[in-house]
Protein backbone atom coordinates (compact mmCIF):
# COMPACT_ATOMS: atom_id res chain seq x y z
CA UNK A 1 0.00 0.00 0.00
CA UNK A 2 1.32 3.40 -0.98
CA UNK A 3 2.25 5.78 1.83
CA UNK A 4 1.48 9.44 1.20
CA UNK A 5 2.67 12.52 3.08
CA UNK A 6 -0.12 14.77 1.80
CA UNK A 7 -3.35 14.40 -0.15
CA UNK A 8 -5.31 17.24 -1.70
CA UNK A 9 -8.84 15.87 -1.65
CA UNK A 10 -11.54 16.46 -4.25
CA UNK A 11 -10.35 19.54 -6.14
CA UNK A 12 -10.86 20.18 -9.84
CA UNK A 13 -7.48 19.09 -11.14
CA UNK A 14 -6.38 20.88 -14.31
CA UNK A 15 -3.11 19.48 -15.60
CA UNK A 16 -2.70 20.27 -19.31
CA UNK A 17 0.49 18.18 -19.47
CA UNK A 18 -1.63 15.06 -18.89
CA UNK A 19 -4.84 16.43 -20.46
CA UNK A 20 -6.57 16.09 -17.08
CA UNK A 21 -9.53 18.28 -16.17
CA UNK A 22 -11.74 16.69 -13.53
CA UNK A 23 -12.40 16.19 -9.84
CA UNK A 24 -9.60 14.08 -8.40
CA UNK A 25 -7.24 13.70 -5.47
CA UNK A 26 -3.54 14.53 -5.72
CA UNK A 27 -1.09 12.76 -3.42
CA UNK A 28 2.50 13.65 -2.57
CA UNK A 29 5.30 11.59 -1.06
CA UNK A 30 9.03 12.22 -0.55
CA UNK A 31 8.79 15.65 -2.13
CA UNK A 32 7.24 14.46 -5.38
CA UNK A 33 3.82 13.87 -6.87
CA UNK A 34 2.91 10.29 -5.97
CA UNK A 35 -0.54 9.77 -7.50
CA UNK A 36 -3.55 11.44 -9.11
CA UNK A 37 -6.81 9.56 -8.76
CA UNK A 38 -10.17 9.18 -7.05
CA UNK A 39 -10.51 8.36 -3.35
CA UNK A 40 -6.80 7.89 -2.74
CA UNK A 41 -6.31 6.14 0.60
CA UNK A 42 -4.37 8.00 3.30
CA UNK A 43 -2.08 6.32 5.78
CA UNK A 44 -2.08 7.04 9.51
CA UNK A 45 0.47 9.86 9.09
CA UNK A 46 -0.98 11.38 5.90
CA UNK A 47 -2.05 15.02 6.02
CA UNK A 48 -5.28 15.41 4.05
CA UNK A 49 -6.52 18.82 2.92
CA UNK A 50 -10.00 19.46 1.57
CA UNK A 51 -9.69 21.13 -1.85
CA UNK A 52 -13.33 20.65 -2.92
CA UNK A 53 -14.60 23.66 -4.82
CA UNK A 54 -11.12 24.80 -5.80
CA UNK A 55 -8.84 24.28 -8.80
CA UNK A 56 -5.62 22.31 -8.31
CA UNK A 57 -2.88 22.85 -10.89
CA UNK A 58 0.79 22.02 -11.14
CA UNK A 59 2.85 24.62 -9.30
CA UNK A 60 2.71 27.81 -11.35
CA UNK A 61 5.89 28.83 -13.16
CA UNK A 62 6.50 32.52 -13.84
CA UNK A 63 9.00 32.54 -16.70
CA UNK A 64 9.92 36.21 -16.23
CA UNK A 65 10.55 37.64 -12.75
CA UNK A 66 13.13 39.72 -10.93
CA UNK A 67 13.74 38.26 -7.49
CA UNK A 68 17.30 39.26 -6.61
CA UNK A 69 15.89 40.92 -3.51
CA UNK A 70 18.41 43.19 -1.80
CA UNK A 71 20.98 42.73 -4.55
CA UNK A 72 19.31 44.83 -7.24
CA UNK A 73 16.92 47.75 -7.02
CA UNK A 74 14.24 45.93 -9.00
CA UNK A 75 14.21 42.68 -7.01
CA UNK A 76 11.14 41.46 -5.09
CA UNK A 77 10.87 38.64 -2.53
CA UNK A 78 10.22 35.31 -4.27
CA UNK A 79 8.66 33.65 -1.22
CA UNK A 80 6.22 36.50 -0.65
CA UNK A 81 5.41 36.36 -4.37
CA UNK A 82 4.57 32.67 -3.97
CA UNK A 83 2.25 33.45 -1.06
CA UNK A 84 0.34 36.07 -3.03
CA UNK A 85 0.50 34.66 -6.55
CA UNK A 86 0.85 30.90 -6.23
CA UNK A 87 4.15 30.86 -8.12
CA UNK A 88 6.24 27.95 -6.87
CA UNK A 89 8.99 28.42 -9.47
CA UNK A 90 10.26 31.93 -10.22
CA UNK A 91 12.57 32.39 -13.18
CA UNK A 92 14.78 35.39 -12.63
CA UNK A 93 15.60 36.87 -16.01
CA UNK A 94 18.92 38.60 -15.95
CA UNK A 95 18.85 40.50 -12.66
CA UNK A 96 22.35 39.12 -12.12
CA UNK A 97 25.24 38.81 -14.53
CA UNK A 98 28.48 36.87 -14.17
CA UNK A 99 29.95 39.55 -11.92
CA UNK A 100 27.35 39.19 -9.16
CA UNK A 101 25.65 35.84 -9.71
CA UNK A 102 27.53 34.21 -6.81
CA UNK A 103 25.81 36.56 -4.37
CA UNK A 104 22.41 35.95 -5.95
CA UNK A 105 22.90 32.22 -5.59
CA UNK A 106 24.22 32.22 -2.01
CA UNK A 107 21.98 34.85 -0.47
CA UNK A 108 18.70 34.43 -2.39
CA UNK A 109 18.43 31.25 -4.46
CA UNK A 110 19.83 28.74 -1.97
CA UNK A 111 17.94 29.94 1.17
CA UNK A 112 14.61 30.19 -0.66
CA UNK A 113 11.97 27.59 0.16
CA UNK A 114 10.43 28.18 -3.25
CA UNK A 115 12.35 27.32 -6.39
CA UNK A 116 14.35 30.03 -8.17
CA UNK A 117 15.99 29.40 -11.52
CA UNK A 118 17.74 32.02 -13.62
CA UNK A 119 18.65 33.29 -17.03
CA UNK A 120 22.16 34.70 -16.60
CA UNK A 121 22.66 38.16 -18.05
CA UNK A 122 25.48 38.51 -20.56
CA UNK A 123 26.16 41.99 -19.14
CA UNK A 124 28.69 41.80 -16.31
CA UNK A 125 26.53 43.13 -13.46
CA UNK A 126 23.11 42.30 -14.83
CA UNK A 127 20.35 44.90 -14.55
CA UNK A 128 22.06 47.16 -12.05
CA UNK A 129 20.54 50.63 -12.63
CA UNK A 130 16.76 50.22 -12.79
CA UNK A 131 14.76 52.42 -10.42
CA UNK A 132 12.49 55.44 -10.28
CA UNK A 133 15.49 57.74 -10.02
CA UNK A 134 18.25 55.96 -11.97
CA UNK A 135 17.61 54.25 -15.29
CA UNK A 136 20.61 53.20 -17.33
CA UNK A 137 20.53 50.35 -19.77
CA UNK A 138 23.13 47.72 -18.97
CA UNK A 139 23.50 46.92 -22.69
CA UNK A 140 24.29 50.50 -23.73
CA UNK A 141 28.02 49.95 -23.29
CA UNK A 142 29.59 47.02 -25.12
CA UNK A 143 32.39 47.21 -22.55
CA UNK A 144 29.95 45.66 -20.07
CA UNK A 145 29.34 42.61 -22.26
CA UNK A 146 31.14 39.72 -20.55
CA UNK A 147 30.92 36.65 -22.80
CA UNK A 148 33.88 34.72 -21.34
CA UNK A 149 32.76 35.36 -17.76
CA UNK A 150 29.19 34.42 -18.65
CA UNK A 151 30.28 31.09 -20.13
CA UNK A 152 32.33 30.28 -17.02
CA UNK A 153 29.49 31.11 -14.61
CA UNK A 154 26.84 29.34 -16.68
CA UNK A 155 28.93 26.18 -16.88
CA UNK A 156 29.51 26.21 -13.11
CA UNK A 157 25.83 26.72 -12.22
CA UNK A 158 23.91 24.51 -14.63
CA UNK A 159 21.69 23.27 -11.82
CA UNK A 160 20.03 26.69 -11.51
CA UNK A 161 20.94 28.61 -14.69
CA UNK A 162 18.55 27.72 -17.50
CA UNK A 163 19.67 30.14 -20.19
CA UNK A 164 21.28 33.43 -21.20
CA UNK A 165 19.51 36.80 -21.03
CA UNK A 166 20.07 39.98 -23.00
CA UNK A 167 18.12 43.23 -23.25
CA UNK A 168 18.07 45.23 -26.47
CA UNK A 169 16.13 48.32 -27.45
CA UNK A 170 16.44 52.07 -27.05
CA UNK A 171 16.06 51.96 -23.25
CA UNK A 172 18.19 48.89 -22.65
CA UNK A 173 20.91 49.18 -25.29
CA UNK A 174 20.75 52.74 -26.64
CA UNK A 175 22.15 52.90 -30.16
CA UNK A 176 23.91 49.52 -30.03
CA UNK A 177 21.25 47.82 -32.17
CA UNK A 178 21.59 44.04 -32.26
CA UNK A 179 25.25 43.98 -31.16
CA UNK A 180 24.49 42.86 -27.56
CA UNK A 181 22.17 40.16 -28.92
CA UNK A 182 24.94 38.89 -31.17
CA UNK A 183 27.26 38.53 -28.15
CA UNK A 184 24.54 36.80 -26.10
CA UNK A 185 23.83 34.34 -28.91
CA UNK A 186 27.51 33.42 -29.04
CA UNK A 187 27.43 32.69 -25.30
CA UNK A 188 24.23 30.65 -25.61
CA UNK A 189 25.75 28.63 -28.45
CA UNK A 190 28.94 28.03 -26.47
CA UNK A 191 27.13 26.66 -23.41
CA UNK A 192 24.30 24.96 -25.33
CA UNK A 193 21.52 26.90 -23.61
CA UNK A 194 18.49 28.81 -24.86
CA UNK A 195 18.44 32.59 -24.88
CA UNK A 196 15.80 35.00 -23.66
CA UNK A 197 15.77 38.36 -25.39
CA UNK A 198 14.05 41.50 -24.11
CA UNK A 199 12.91 44.05 -26.67
CA UNK A 200 11.69 47.60 -26.10
CA UNK A 201 11.63 50.65 -28.40
CA UNK A 202 13.68 50.62 -31.61
CA UNK A 203 16.51 50.38 -32.41
CA UNK A 204 16.66 47.49 -33.15
CA UNK A 205 13.37 46.58 -34.79
CA UNK A 206 11.13 43.70 -33.73
CA UNK A 207 11.83 42.12 -37.12
CA UNK A 208 15.62 42.32 -36.71
CA UNK A 209 15.51 40.69 -33.27
CA UNK A 210 13.05 37.90 -34.13
CA UNK A 211 15.03 37.10 -37.27
CA UNK A 212 18.13 36.29 -35.18
CA UNK A 213 16.51 33.96 -32.66
CA UNK A 214 17.00 30.19 -32.80
CA UNK A 215 14.59 27.34 -32.08
CA UNK A 216 13.97 27.23 -28.32
CA UNK A 217 14.97 30.86 -27.77
CA UNK A 218 12.41 33.08 -26.05
CA UNK A 219 11.31 36.55 -27.12
CA UNK A 220 9.88 38.20 -24.03
CA UNK A 221 7.62 41.28 -24.14
CA UNK A 222 6.20 39.61 -27.25
CA UNK A 223 2.79 41.39 -27.02
CA UNK A 224 4.25 44.84 -26.44
CA UNK A 225 2.62 48.04 -27.77
CA UNK A 226 3.70 50.12 -30.76
CA UNK A 227 6.50 50.79 -31.58
CA UNK A 228 8.04 47.35 -31.98
CA UNK A 229 4.71 45.55 -31.79
CA UNK A 230 4.26 42.14 -33.45
CA UNK A 231 1.24 43.29 -35.46
CA UNK A 232 0.82 45.47 -38.53
CA UNK A 233 -1.26 48.64 -38.64
CA UNK A 234 -4.01 46.49 -40.16
CA UNK A 235 -4.05 44.20 -37.12
CA UNK A 236 -2.32 41.22 -38.74
CA UNK A 237 0.56 39.24 -37.28
CA UNK A 238 3.79 40.22 -38.97
CA UNK A 239 5.02 37.51 -41.36
CA UNK A 240 8.42 37.28 -39.67
CA UNK A 241 6.67 36.47 -36.38
CA UNK A 242 4.80 33.59 -38.02
CA UNK A 243 8.03 32.36 -39.58
CA UNK A 244 9.81 32.49 -36.22
CA UNK A 245 7.11 30.41 -34.55
CA UNK A 246 7.38 27.81 -37.31
CA UNK A 247 11.08 27.36 -36.62
CA UNK A 248 10.51 27.06 -32.87
CA UNK A 249 11.03 30.52 -31.39
CA UNK A 250 8.93 30.91 -28.23
CA UNK A 251 6.85 34.01 -27.48
CA UNK A 252 6.55 35.09 -23.84
CA UNK A 253 4.37 37.86 -22.41
CA UNK A 254 6.67 39.49 -19.82
CA UNK A 255 4.04 42.10 -18.88
CA UNK A 256 6.16 44.41 -16.74
CA UNK A 257 5.93 48.17 -16.51
CA UNK A 258 5.91 48.89 -20.23
CA UNK A 259 5.55 45.71 -22.26
CA UNK A 260 1.93 44.56 -22.55
CA UNK A 261 -0.94 46.24 -24.39
CA UNK A 262 -4.56 45.11 -24.64
CA UNK A 263 -4.68 46.37 -28.23
CA UNK A 264 -1.82 44.10 -29.23
CA UNK A 265 -3.19 41.15 -27.28
CA UNK A 266 -6.66 41.46 -28.83
CA UNK A 267 -5.18 41.51 -32.31
CA UNK A 268 -2.84 38.57 -31.69
CA UNK A 269 -5.61 36.44 -30.17
CA UNK A 270 -7.99 37.38 -32.97
CA UNK A 271 -5.40 36.00 -35.38
CA UNK A 272 -5.24 32.78 -33.38
CA UNK A 273 -1.72 33.57 -32.17
CA UNK A 274 -1.56 32.63 -28.48
CA UNK A 275 1.59 33.35 -26.48
CA UNK A 276 3.64 30.29 -25.62
CA UNK A 277 4.03 31.44 -22.02
CA UNK A 278 2.29 33.96 -19.77
CA UNK A 279 4.66 35.70 -17.38
CA UNK A 280 4.50 38.76 -15.18
CA UNK A 281 7.95 40.41 -15.40
CA UNK A 282 7.31 41.32 -11.78
CA UNK A 283 9.65 43.88 -10.21
CA UNK A 284 9.53 46.76 -7.76
CA UNK A 285 8.26 49.26 -10.33
CA UNK A 286 5.22 47.23 -11.41
CA UNK A 287 4.22 45.15 -8.38
CA UNK A 288 1.80 47.90 -7.27
CA UNK A 289 0.37 48.10 -10.80
CA UNK A 290 -0.24 47.50 -13.57
CA UNK A 291 1.07 43.93 -13.08
CA UNK A 292 0.47 43.16 -9.38
CA UNK A 293 1.19 39.45 -9.71
CA UNK A 294 1.19 36.38 -11.96
CA UNK A 295 -2.46 35.41 -11.41
CA UNK A 296 -3.61 38.91 -12.36
CA UNK A 297 -1.60 38.61 -15.57
CA UNK A 298 -3.22 35.23 -16.21
CA UNK A 299 -6.64 36.74 -15.46
CA UNK A 300 -6.18 39.32 -18.21
CA UNK A 301 -5.93 36.54 -20.78
CA UNK A 302 -8.91 34.74 -19.28
CA UNK A 303 -11.10 37.82 -19.69
CA UNK A 304 -9.69 38.39 -23.18
CA UNK A 305 -11.32 35.08 -24.09
CA UNK A 306 -8.58 32.50 -23.71
CA UNK A 307 -9.81 29.19 -22.21
CA UNK A 308 -8.83 28.58 -18.60
CA UNK A 309 -7.00 25.34 -19.43
CA UNK A 310 -4.91 27.21 -22.02
CA UNK A 311 -4.06 29.96 -19.53
CA UNK A 312 -2.90 27.32 -17.04
CA UNK A 313 -1.00 25.46 -19.77
CA UNK A 314 1.02 28.57 -20.55
CA UNK A 315 1.94 28.99 -16.89
CA UNK A 316 2.86 25.35 -16.25
CA UNK A 317 3.85 22.77 -18.88
CA UNK A 318 4.67 25.33 -21.60
CA UNK A 319 7.01 27.17 -19.24
CA UNK A 320 8.62 23.87 -18.22
CA UNK A 321 9.18 23.11 -21.91
CA UNK A 322 10.88 26.48 -22.43
CA UNK A 323 13.12 25.74 -19.44
CA UNK A 324 13.89 22.21 -20.61
CA UNK A 325 12.81 21.02 -17.17
CA UNK A 326 10.23 18.26 -17.76
CA UNK A 327 10.06 17.49 -14.04
CA UNK A 328 8.22 20.81 -13.59
CA UNK A 329 4.82 21.97 -14.79
CA UNK A 330 2.93 18.70 -14.35
CA UNK A 331 1.22 16.56 -11.71
CA UNK A 332 2.41 13.37 -13.35
CA UNK A 333 3.67 10.93 -10.69
CA UNK A 334 7.38 11.45 -10.18
CA UNK A 335 7.20 15.16 -11.00
CA UNK A 336 8.35 17.79 -8.52
CA UNK A 337 5.84 17.95 -5.68
CA UNK A 338 4.55 21.47 -6.29
CA UNK A 339 0.92 22.44 -6.72
CA UNK A 340 -1.09 25.65 -6.76
CA UNK A 341 -4.66 25.89 -5.48
CA UNK A 342 -6.71 28.50 -7.31
CA UNK A 343 -10.23 29.89 -7.25
CA UNK A 344 -12.15 31.84 -9.88
CA UNK A 345 -13.94 34.85 -8.47
CA UNK A 346 -16.89 36.38 -10.30
CA UNK A 347 -17.83 40.04 -10.29
CA UNK A 348 -16.50 43.21 -11.85
CA UNK A 349 -12.73 43.59 -11.89
CA UNK A 350 -10.66 46.41 -13.32
CA UNK A 351 -7.60 45.46 -15.38
CA UNK A 352 -5.03 47.90 -16.74
CA UNK A 353 -2.33 47.59 -19.40
CA UNK A 354 0.93 49.55 -19.63
CA UNK A 355 -0.61 52.30 -21.78
CA UNK A 356 -3.31 53.10 -19.23
CA UNK A 357 -6.14 51.34 -21.06
CA UNK A 358 -8.63 49.83 -18.61
CA UNK A 359 -10.77 46.76 -19.20
CA UNK A 360 -13.55 45.44 -17.00
CA UNK A 361 -13.54 41.68 -16.56
CA UNK A 362 -16.07 39.45 -14.85
CA UNK A 363 -13.61 36.80 -13.70
CA UNK A 364 -10.45 36.87 -11.64
CA UNK A 365 -8.01 34.05 -10.91
CA UNK A 366 -6.97 34.05 -7.26
CA UNK A 367 -4.15 32.06 -5.68
CA UNK A 368 -5.48 30.45 -2.52
CA UNK A 369 -2.68 28.14 -1.38
CA UNK A 370 0.40 26.22 -2.50
CA UNK A 371 2.17 22.94 -2.03
CA UNK A 372 5.96 23.20 -2.23
CA UNK A 373 8.19 20.15 -2.25
CA UNK A 374 5.29 17.89 -1.33
CA UNK A 375 4.39 19.89 1.77
CA UNK A 376 1.43 22.14 2.54
CA UNK A 377 3.24 25.46 2.34
CA UNK A 378 0.77 28.27 2.53
CA UNK A 379 -2.91 29.17 2.53
CA UNK A 380 -3.95 32.78 2.16
CA UNK A 381 -6.97 32.18 4.41
CA UNK A 382 -6.22 29.66 7.17
CA UNK A 383 -9.91 28.93 7.68
CA UNK A 384 -10.02 27.33 4.24
CA UNK A 385 -8.67 23.89 3.32
CA UNK A 386 -9.19 22.28 6.73
CA UNK A 387 -7.42 19.07 7.56
CA UNK A 388 -9.57 15.96 7.16
CA UNK A 389 -9.37 13.40 9.94
CA UNK A 390 -8.48 10.20 8.14
CA UNK A 391 -10.41 7.70 10.23
CA UNK A 392 -13.80 9.44 10.24
CA UNK A 393 -13.65 11.68 7.22
CA UNK A 394 -14.57 14.58 9.51
CA UNK A 395 -12.92 17.92 9.15
CA UNK A 396 -10.60 19.33 11.77
CA UNK A 397 -9.51 22.90 12.16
Amino acid sequence: MATYDLILRGGRVIDPAQKIDGVKDVAFAAGKVAAVGVNLKPGPATEVRDAAGYIVTPGLIDLHTHVYWGGTSLGIDAEEFCRTSGVTTSIDTGSAGPGNFAGFRKHVIEPSETRILAYLHVSFAGIYAFSNTIMYGESQSMQLMAPRDAVKVAEANRDVIVGIKVRVGLHASGDQGTAPLDVALQVADEVGMPLMCHIDHPPPSYEAVVGMLRPGDVLTHAFRPFPNAPITAQGKVKPIVLEARKRGVLFDIGHGKGSFAFKTARAMLANGFYPDTISSDIHTLCIDGPVYDQVTTMSKFLVLGMPLAEVIKQSTVNAAYALKRPELGSLKPGSVGDATILSIQHGQFDYEDVLGEHMTGHQKIVAEATVVGGKWWHAKDKSKFPKIVAKTGAKAS
